[in-house]
């Protein structure tokens, strides 16, 4: 299954006086990217959440590479770096949609805990969910969409 990169439009709201895309919004991208992964590997946070599966940022980075402005669209490519069965590192990069030129490169990591907040071990309680994001690992994203 190929999973296609998420697309954002760059709205006024969204930059500062300069008319560049505040740093902040490159965080909340990252998250709208990983919630649209998750819904196209058949795992939506909905679904999780019923499961009663919760999946907490540890940890987020970015590095910026290009400024983005109003009205631009981008393109943000998820890939998974690493899966352990309690934590999960994903890559993004944000990419300008008209030229696909690299204007942010990011990282979160996540880890996986029942509702009580106790460890979640997906390769046991979920093989499923392992199994797909084990083989998410392995397959190299086209970010030509």
């Amino acid at each position: 299954m190929e999973i296609k990169p998420y697309f954002h439009k760059v709205h006024y709201y969204e930059t500062d006086k300069m008319g560049i895309t505040h740093h902040s919004n490159y965080i909340r991208w990252m998250e709208e990217a990983r919630v649209d992964f998750l819904e196209q590997v058949g795992w939506s946070f909905d679904k999780m959440e019923e499961m009663g599966i919760a999946s907490p940022v540890l940890e987020v980075n970015c590095v910026y590479k290009k400024s983005t402005v109003f009205n631009q669209q981008i393109k943000i490519i998820v890939k998974v770096r690493e899966y352990k069965s309690l934590k999960l590192y994903l890559d993004y990069e944000i990419r300008s949609a008209s030229d696909n030129s690299l204007c942010a490169k990011g990282s979160s990591t996540h880890c996986f805990l029942d509702l009580e907040g106790k460890p979640l071990f997906m390769e046991k309680s979920y093989p499923e969910f392992f199994s797909i994001m084990t083989d998410r690992k392995s397959t190299r994203l086209n970010s030509s969409h």
